[in-house]
């Protein structure tokens, strides 16, 4: 079949990385791809990086006839929004066309009753698109609140890929001193841009209560561009550059912290988990539909570095249980693995098109 993604965000965060991967495994099924995304943004250059076609645009709501002049692609049966704004534009360029479309639902936001916002939500996703993708039933509850109709949603979590293997000792040694930790540290870090609801202000006030009560922890935080890096960091914090390649990263922690005041399910969770990283986390949005409690990792209280740092605490207290919650991050992870996301979008599209997930034609 032939899919049309379509988002607007100009950074390479959360979402773009998933619409990436699921478009590699689409493609390794066969499938063809067209990627619609603003010029100049971080997508962009990443999906052309990978070979995929790519069309760019600047904002105008053009006709999909302009995007099909700029590279070979035939008519879509899919035009899969993964974003708000891409969902306005992914209507606007297929509605004189036979193709389907999908939205993807991924934030918490729940419009006020009083100013008329669930209206014209309900109206949004049930006029502009066929199917909407809730990526937690947190954010299937909120469309269910704002009066989407419960047949239209699909809840397919993100998903994630698993290292085949994880570093030896000796490879997880050289790379936490290439960070400049030895083994006697307690290593945490968190991913996530810089916007208040993903709590950086509270891992930063978590580590200024530890750095007496847990001397031996360091904190690693990686910022993206270096404008924002946050001022007046307490000295167990390191911040270093955007780290693309989790390779280099995740292998060196012993915790991952994600403190999200607002989260619809916690991709960079999921990628923790995948390399055997326990993980602490805000007890908000889907984050519990990922992290098990007393498993494979911590919830503590939204907004409260008191209960983060408890938290930290406990890991460091109990280094035997932390490594059986490394065993158990593996496994956790392994339920929300890219296949498996990958097979249920398909489904989604099959059902829409009335194909079996190959492509080929189910009876009527």
């Amino acid at each position: 079949m032939t899919i049309i993604h379509v988002d607007t965000g100009m950074e390479l965060r959360g979402g773009q990385w998933q619409l990436l991967l699921l478009a590699r495994r689409l493609r390794e099924r066969g499938h063809e791809q067209l990627i619609v995304c603003p010029e100049g943004s971080r997508l962009a250059a990443r999906a052309q990086q990978e070979n995929f076609p790519v069309a760019g645009w600047l904002g105008s709501y053009s006709r999909l006839a302009q995007f099909q002049r700029r590279v070979e692609f035939r008519p879509p049966d899919i035009v899969h929004a993964h974003d708000g704004r891409g969902q306005t534009l992914a209507w606007m360029v297929s509605r004189r066309t036979e193709a389907r479309r999908v939205a993807h639902r991924r934030v918490t936001f729940v419009p006020r009753a009083w100013s008329g916002g669930k209206l014209i939500h309900r109206l949004k996703y049930t006029r502009t698109c066929h199917a909407v993708i809730a990526v937690s039933d947190f954010i299937r509850h909120i469309l269910l609140q704002c009066g989407v109709p419960e047949a239209m949603i699909a809840v397919i979590p993100d998903g994630v890929d698993l290292p085949a293997t994880l570093p030896e000792a000796g490879a997880r040694r050289r790379i936490r001193n290439r960070w400049g930790f030895d083994d006697d540290r307690l290593v945490l870090g968190t991913l996530g841009s810089l916007t208040p609801e993903k709590g950086l202000d509270v891992a930063l006030d978590a580590a200024r209560l530890l750095e007496r009560r847990l001397p031996e922890a360091r904190f690693l935080v990686p910022v993206s561009r270096p404008a924002l890096r946050p001022r007046c960091v307490p000295a167990n914090v390191r911040i270093v550059d955007y780290v693309e390649h989790l390779d280099d990263f995740l292998p060196a922690l012993d915790l991952f912290l994600m403190p999200s005041r607002d989260e619809g399910l916690g991709s960079a969770a999921l990628l923790a988990l995948s390399y055997g990283v326990p993980v602490v986390a805000s007890r908000v949005g889907g984050l519990p539909e990922i992290v098990e409690e007393g498993y494979t990792g911590w919830l503590v209280r939204s907004g409260s570095p008191g209960e983060l740092a408890e938290a930290v605490e406990r890991a460091a207290q109990d280094r035997h249980r932390l490594e059986a919650f490394a065993r158990h991050a593996r496994v956790r992870a392994a339920a929300f693995s890219s296949d498996i996301m990958t097979e249920r979008v398909l489904k989604l599209y099959a059902k829409l098109l009335h194909r079996d997930s190959d492509g080929s034609s189910l009876p009527p």
